[in-house]
């Protein structure tokens, strides 16, 4: 992975019974956050003991292109406008990789 790249870690409590929902809207955002030209990749997993909680691990090419990514107006509109209310909790952490370790 590229030195300057930047990692974006979330964790997302999905409130009872609006999981189908959540996913459906997020494999457009999955499709759209993809084609970004400062996306390297973006996957989402789903938790074994809790399939409520789901784990978002994105990478982009630098903090700009997360800058993008999150004043999209699909992210906008969808995650923030539409996701986010169906949430009990929702951590995010951006990072970059640890050089030598």
């Amino acid at each position: 992975m590229d030195k300057m790249s930047i990692n974006v870690f979330a964790k997302w409590q999905v409130k009872e019974g609006q999981l189908h929902a959540v996913l459906e809207l997020m494999k457009v955002v999955a499709g759209k956050s993809r084609e970004e030209e400062g996306n390297l990749f973006y996957k989402i997993h789903q938790s074994t003991q809790d399939a409520n909680t789901l784990l978002l691990y994105e990478g982009y090419k630098s903090e700009a292109a997360v800058e993008v990514h999150r004043n999209a107006t699909y992210f906008q509109e969808l995650v923030i406008g539409q996701v986010v209310p169906m949430l009990e909790n929702r951590e995010v952490v951006v990072a970059k990789e640890i050089d030598g370790i």
